[in-house]
């Protein structure tokens, strides 16, 4: 009995260690429309605040350098 539990506990034992089947290849998963969060809104008033301020320091930059030139 032993003699035959042997050698087929071994095979068992071989057949759980070997490499697991690679898997099939699949279709990748369709990109999903983007889902808004609470964020959202405060981001959007976040880059028109940032606009704002590009806008502003422009015209103070035009401003100082026509006073520059005046001055000069």
């Amino acid at each position: 009995m032993i003699r035959t539990a042997l050698p087929f506990a071994l095979v068992l034992a071989c057949a759980a260690c070997s490499k697991p089947a690679p898997p099939t290849p699949q279709q990748p998963p369709t990109p999903q429309a983007r889902v808004s969060t609470p964020w959202d809104s405060m981001e959007a008033q976040k880059k028109k605040a940032q606009d704002v301020q590009k806008t502003v320091d422009d015209q103070a930059k035009a401003q100082r350098e026509a006073v520059d030139a005046q001055t000069q």
